[in-house]
């Protein structure tokens, strides 16, 4: 059983397709044989002479391996390969053949491919006919007197004739096994083949890393969006506890800017969310997702500390300030806010001066707090705020640092205006990382 699934099971039978379709790949070029061979002198007997039929094969498969060194090769035969041949997909490269080395190797596998398709086509074609005759030799005495009028004497004999329908039988087990033997050639030299070459796995894993690259910036997108709300939220319900009885007014006030903050963080979350599940694929600008400092304004009002604002320049206008940077930056702006709801001894009163000065191609972001009883220091677990801040400078172009100031803390970061002064550098440090 084992043996006939082996031979007609439904594998079995998509590798028979698959050498067919082969072969029907292989018809143009055989043309082309036959002319050449026309054009030999070998034109009248061509299809009568098994030989120049031969002659012509031979001439196709050349004309074929030139054409495996297209591109656009590979893919097809990828598919056809997946869907047919029962290679695993991950043993099969994707997209096109670009180097030199993988368009050697397709053209291997086409030409193999069609050749073997070649050969099991014309088989097929031809011996079920020839087969079934012989069969039926014995039943039909007007098939005898035709067939065997010029043959062999032998085969006129009753044994011969008794043996017949087990030749044909035979014949067309052999068509099987050739098949199957010819399907399980190329599903062991598909990987070979149309596997990824070096240069495909080297492109394989910097995608993989760009891919890394953005799920990281949009899991920084999130902790700092996220995290900024709780603890904003968290200093506002707790202020609003503690005066819930005496102070009406600013219980209404706190639940006020909880629901803002909550409302603009869903929002955030959302985008975040849309884009994982697009793969984290930012538009053309990189600018898909997150607000710039144009939102400044709504963050400073809700963010549970009172801020005293000052700016140099014009930080909102996305003529001056790159929109990718605005980005950033209000990220950095709001994460600082975030150490100072924390770290600040977790009074609401505790004021915070925000800087922001635009220069000639420069951005400067200065923030300071006080620092209450608790220092700014990594919480267990956590800890990734000023780390977050430094690799957003970094990759941008610019540097950031924080440290205790004058009995407080600060918060400085350098940004390039525009993306143009930071890719450069951005690349640079992706690079080392």
């Amino acid at each position: 059983m084992r043996f006939l699934a082996a031979l007609f099971g439904r594998r079995a039978r998509l590798r028979w397709l698959h050498l067919i379709i082969g072969g029907a790949l292989l018809m143009p070029y055989f043309l082309v044989g036959t002319v050449l061979v026309g054009m030999a002198g070998g034109g009248e007997q061509l299809f009568s002479s098994l030989p120049a039929q031969f002659v012509a094969f031979g001439l196709a498969l050349p004309v074929a391996a030139a054409t495996g060194f297209f591109a656009l090769v590979r893919p097809l035969s990828v598919a056809a390969a997946r869907a047919l041949c029962g290679v695993p997909p991950a043993l099969l490269a994707d997209g096109p053949a670009r180097t030199r080395q993988a368009r050697v190797r397709t053209a291997g596998w086409y030409t193999l491919h069609l050749a073997l398709g070649g050969i099991i086509s014309g088989a097929t074609l031809a011996l079920p006919p020839f087969a079934v005759a012989v069969i039926a030799l014995p039943f039909f005495a007007g098939l005898r007197e035709t067939w065997l009028l010029d043959g062999p004497e032998a085969l006129r004999e009753p044994w011969a004739l008794a043996l017949a329908p087990f030749a044909g039988l035979a014949m067309l087990l052999a068509l099987a096994l050739a098949a199957a033997v010819a399907g399980e050639v190329l599903a062991r030299r598909a990987p070979v083949l149309l596997g990824p070459t070096p240069e495909d796995r080297l492109a394989a894993a910097e995608r993989r890393a760009a891919d890394l690259a953005v799920r990281n910036r949009l899991a920084r997108e999130l902790h700092d969006s996220v995290g900024h709300a709780l603890s904003a939220v968290t200093l506002q319900a707790g202020a609003a506890r503690r005066v819930l009885d005496r102070d009406p007014e600013f219980v209404r006030e706190a639940l006020t800017a909880i629901e803002e903050t909550t409302r603009r963080t869903v929002g955030e979350l959302d985008s975040v969310l849309g884009l994982l599940r697009q793969d984290g694929e930012p538009d053309e600008e990189g600018t898909a997702y997150g607000p710039g400092l144009d939102a400044l304004g709504g963050l400073l009002a809700h963010c549970g500390v009172p801020v005293a604002y000052e700016r140099e320049g014009d930080p909102e206008d996305p003529g001056v300030v790159d929109p990718v940077v605005a980005r950033e930056a209000y990220r950095i702006v709001q994460e600082g806010l975030s150490n100072a709801l924390r770290h600040g001894g977790g009074d609401a009163a505790s004021p915070v001066r925000l800087l922001i000065v635009v220069r000639e191609r420069e951005l400067m972001i200065v923030m300071e707090n006080p620092l209450g009883e608790r220092p700014a220091v990594a919480r267990p677990g956590g800890g990734r705020g000023l780390r977050g801040i430094a690799e957003r400078a970094v990759l941008l172009g610019g540097r950031a640092e924080a440290g205790p100031y004058d009995g407080g803390w600060r918060l400085t970061a350098r940004l390039p205006l525009t993306t143009a002064d930071a890719t450069g550098t951005a690349d640079r440090a992706e690079g080392r990382r």
